[in-house]
């Protein structure tokens, strides 16, 4: 871990993160936003938009997609939920 990750915040990792997803899911037609990170027990906020929104596979996006993504360039991330 180099000094600047040391130094950035849980929420700051996380938002760099989800930008990258954010392309990715964009490109399906649909798009993600970061509602809120609470660092003390590292559980993200996202709400889904556009084609995301009723599709059968947010559920895969948001663990397999979003949630493992996190996890794997942000340890500290636990879980990741979807809000409305």
């Amino acid at each position: 871990m180099t000094e600047d990750t040391k130094a950035a915040s849980l929420t700051d990792r996380v938002t760099k993160v989800v930008n990258v997803l954010r392309g990715l899911v964009q490109a399906d037609g649909g798009d993600i936003e970061l509602i809120k990170v609470d660092e003390p027990t590292g559980v993200v906020s996202i709400r889904f938009h556009g084609a995301c929104v009723g599709c059968p596979s947010a559920a895969i996006t948001l663990k397999m997609g979003v949630e493992r993504n996190l996890k794997e360039k942000v340890p500290e991330v636990t879980k990741v939920v979807a809000v409305n």
